[in-house]
């Protein structure tokens, strides 16, 4: 589309991307904002929110790159309409990379000015790191120390203790592992909330 029509909804798109998330925002006040946000948090106190999204934050930045991925990658065209980037599947293990979202976020990028945070090719670099986080997180021994970071304690037995599940920390987790190897300037949580926002414009294409 180009012309004053082309002009006007590529202004709508920004505006309703900018409003919807402000770029000021900092990292952790969205990965809070996502924890708040998934089902069995609602009653969860801010700072127990907090003090997990820090935890799941440092454990993914600082989790080590394990051997060369082996998932098969497959291409598809189908992911805007489910704002999916990329999805992981362990059985077979298969990251699936939806390259219409892909290149939307990539001009997105553009539109919003955020390139110095993304630069070019980022977005599938980031989507395939965050898929192979999910790969590592996958692992008992790597679930398990997740766990252990996050400190959630569900049960006590004398000096025994279980720890429970962060719904939503994995998440956290595999958005800073593809923030820390990819070099990006602001996590990809920021990206996808403006994406979300890009593609739910009225007038504009899912």
């Amino acid at each position: 589309m180009s012309g004053p029509a082309g002009s006007a909804a590529v202004a709508a798109v920004v505006a309703a991307a900018a409003s919807a998330v402000d770029p000021a925002t900092d990292d952790l006040a969205l990965a809070v904002r996502l924890l708040a946000t998934t089902p069995t948090h609602e009653n969860r106190t801010p700072a127990e929110l907090r003090r997990w999204a820090l935890a799941a934050d440092a454990f993914g930045a600082a989790l080590a790159p394990g051997p060369p991925c082996r998932a098969r990658i497959v291409e598809r065209a189908d992911g805007l309409g489910q704002l999916l980037l990329a999805r992981y599947t362990s059985r077979p293990a298969t990251v699936e990379l939806y390259t219409d979202t892909i290149d939307r976020a990539e001009t997105l990028i553009d539109e919003l000015g955020w390139r110095s945070w993304y630069p070019a090719g980022s977005v599938r670099a980031a989507a395939l790191a965050h898929e192979s986080a999910h790969a590592l997180l996958h692992r008992r021994e790597t679930r398990a120390a997740l766990k252990e970071a996050l400190g959630h304690t569900v049960l006590r037995l004398g000096r025994h203790r279980v720890l429970g599940h962060v719904a939503g920390a994995d998440e956290l987790a595999a958005h800073a592992y593809a923030r820390t190897v990819c070099g990006l300037g602001r996590s990809p949580l920021l990206l996808t909330a403006a994406l979300a926002a890009a593609v739910d414009t009225p007038g504009r294409q899912r």
